[in-house]
């Protein structure tokens, strides 16, 4: 980013900070779209990702006193999303797992993932949204928003080993149903 556009963002965000409404809905049509989008990934379905794009712009503009200024302003908003969501999972009782996941019970090989290409974003989106809530978290947290799987274990108040198993279970499902998709023909290359 520019220093010019760096600039200009900071002075939306001091005058959003004040409570500007011209300065919030600026914030809010340049993050609505995207922040859209992981609310999605993580709820599974558009009704729920709507309340907690809402509900994620009211902790943004709740807490925007926190943003100091030194990092990139869309890191801090899409960590806001994501904590928005994972909140909401937990109050779900998604995240509540009973028992330990034990790597060794589960032979999970690696599979051919070059079929990916076969399918569009649309019909990926729609298959990380059929899996189970736990796997689907961990597999955004991990895949696609880059947290670590010791970073992962915390947030979840799971073990590392549980996230590497979560993650592996996701992926594999996902393989498999990305082969059937490609091998029904529902996709073309």
């Amino acid at each position: 980013m520019s220093d010019n556009r760096f600039e200009e963002e900071l002075q939306i965000i001091a005058a959003a900070k004040k409570g500007d409404a011209r300065a919030q809905r600026k914030i809010y049509e340049t993050y609505a779209s995207s922040m859209m989008s992981v609310c999605w990934r993580y709820a599974g379905d558009s009704e729920t990702a709507k309340d907690l794009l809402q509900d994620g712009f009211v902790k943004l503009f709740t807490k925007l006193d926190m943003y100091a200024g030194t990092g990139a302003f869309a890191g801090w908003v899409r960590r806001v999303f994501v904590t928005t969501c994972l909140e909401y999972l937990r109050q779900k009782t998604a995240l509540r797992l009973s028992n330990p996941i034990d790597d060794s019970e589960y032979n999970l090989p690696e599979s051919d993932v070059s079929v990916i290409d076969k399918i569009s974003a649309d019909e990926l989106m729609a298959l990380i949204a059929e899996l189970p809530d736990v796997s689907r978290m961990v597999f955004n947290m991990f895949a696609l928003e880059g947290y670590t799987h010791a970073e992962i274990a915390e947030i979840l108040d799971i073990t590392e080993v549980n996230s590497r198993t979560l993650f592996l279970r996701a992926r594999k499902t996902l393989q498999h149903a990305i082969q059937l998709l490609s091998q029904n023909g529902r996709s073309k290359t």
